[in-house]
């Protein structure tokens, strides 16, 4: 028997770059941010409409353009440098709430946490529609300061206050903007004929 010990060979090249190629790859799919979705309020209903309005003024001048076949028109510059001022004003006068899209086994255990009553299962609802709903908005909602740094946020009990307090399409629609935030898809599939 040799006391002489052999080293251990050194990977192939190709090996060791694909693996630096996938560790880099993972590293971005674990850094990326969860998806968010922000949910306006306005209750100045002539800034509403005037915003409303110089977005379909836009939209008429884009057209125009594009049945020219021309590139952006004095006019179309102009409406669209209005809805820049237009919606700056409009966002000063409202408020929003963002909700973040909430990790899978996150989500999951919420869902399980508010089960539907037997009744609501038999017609078809995934999650309790009276307690989930509230969970759910707390859950998602993000708030940050004016630095951009995150702060507490909306309580179970905020939730289901704004719930019960506000006319059924606001608070439909704030359930909705938290739901959203978990419906954001990000990707896209590329088919590859075959070779």
């Amino acid at each position: 028997m040799s006391s002489t010990t052999r080293p251990t060979p050194a990977p192939p090249a190709n090996a060791a770059a694909r693996d630096a190629h996938w560790a880099r790859k993972l590293a971005r799919l674990r850094a990326r941010q969860l998806p968010e979705h922000t949910l306006q309020i306005c209750d100045d209903m002539a800034a509403k409409k005037r915003l409303d309005q110089v977005k379909v003024e836009v939209a008429r001048c884009r057209m125009a353009d594009a049945e020219a076949e021309r590139t952006n028109s004095a006019e179309t510059e102009r409406a669209e440098h209005e809805l820049m001022v237009v919606q700056a004003a409009f966002d000063t006068v409202s408020l929003s709430l963002t909700f973040k899209a909430l990790p899978r086994p996150v989500l999951d255990g919420l869902i399980k946490r508010f089960p539907p009553t037997e009744e609501q299962a038999e017609d078809g609802d995934a999650w309790n529609p009276e307690t989930f709903p509230a969970s759910l908005i707390a859950a998602a909602h993000i708030e940050r300061d004016d630095a951009g740094q995150g702060v507490d946020g909306m309580t179970e009990d905020d939730a289901q206050d704004l719930l019960d307090s506000w006319p059924v399409a606001e608070s439909n629609a704030l359930f909705a903007a938290a739901w959203q935030a978990q419906q954001i898809v990000r990707t896209s599939t590329v088919e590859l004929g075959k070779g």
